[in-house]
């Protein structure tokens, strides 16, 4: 079972998408904000990571610049939701390796269609990886 953390410091959001993904056959983990997802991380690494960006002790942006930092070979996903759609807003993004942008309101069907191509392609070819 693949395993998805969710990193969001509002508790509806992470109820509505632990229901939806545990639904759809994931294992779902939550953390409240980005250094405690951080901490998630280096206990055990997910498959999948969703985040938010704005948060507190450490915004999504942040939490993506360390778990770089930290593991520049790490082979999971990374989804960060966001509502801003301004290229400006994106540009932190650019050196960080398996991330995608999904914005607010996210549309559960697509996140978990997302999800399940990106894990049916790693297990066909081994390899997928975005920008």
């Amino acid at each position: 079972m693949k395993r998805i953390l969710i990193a969001d410091d509002e508790p509806h959001v992470v109820r509505v998408l632990r229901v939806a993904l545990e639904k759809a056959g994931f294992e779902v983990d939550s953390a409240p904000h980005g250094a405690a997802a951080l901490a998630r991380i280096n206990q055990q690494t997910p498959d999948a990571l969703i985040t938010d960006i704005q948060m507190p002790h450490m915004t999504g942006e942040e939490l993506c610049a360390q778990i770089q930092e930290i593991y520049p070979r790490r082979e999971f996903l990374i989804l960060v939701l966001t509502s801003r759609t301004e290229i400006e807003h994106r540009e932190w993004s650019r050196n960080i390796t398996n991330l995608l942008f999904l914005e607010k309101p996210v549309s559960i069907r697509k996140l978990t269609v997302m999800l399940e191509n990106y894990f049916d392609t790693v297990k066909t070819t081994g390899d997928y990886e975005f920008g």
